[in-house]
């Protein structure tokens, strides 16, 4: 039996941060959805966690703010101590980004 936790996000590009050893891209994904017979809007945004070096050259020379890209990865949870106290956090990590057409 093979179990894993993956995501598919859809959406626009807000930042990207460049580390020297990762890239974090913010993505805004929008969903919508009727709330006493009117439609609400939402957005989320997600931050992908890029360590393949190829693909976070791509996203450097070819990604900008506002370009609609398709990401799919895993998740990979954390956990560190501040203050005394236990976080836990969930990181998306990027295993294929793909930019899409501008009509999308």
């Amino acid at each position: 039996m093979f179990d894993m936790a993956r995501f598919h996000i859809i959406g626009r590009v807000g930042n990207i941060k460049t580390f020297e050893k990762n890239m974090r891209i913010s993505i805004a994904a929008n969903a919508g959805y009727k709330k006493d017979g009117q439609w609400v809007d939402e957005t989320d945004w997600n931050e992908v966690v890029v360590f393949d070096k190829r693909t976070m050259q791509y996203v450097a020379e070819k990604v900008g703010k506002g370009d609609y890209v398709r990401v799919e990865g895993r998740l990979r949870q954390n956990s560190y101590e501040r203050g005394g106290e236990a976080v836990y956090t969930v990181e998306l990590i990027c295993d294929e980004f793909s930019r899409l057409p501008k009509s999308a």
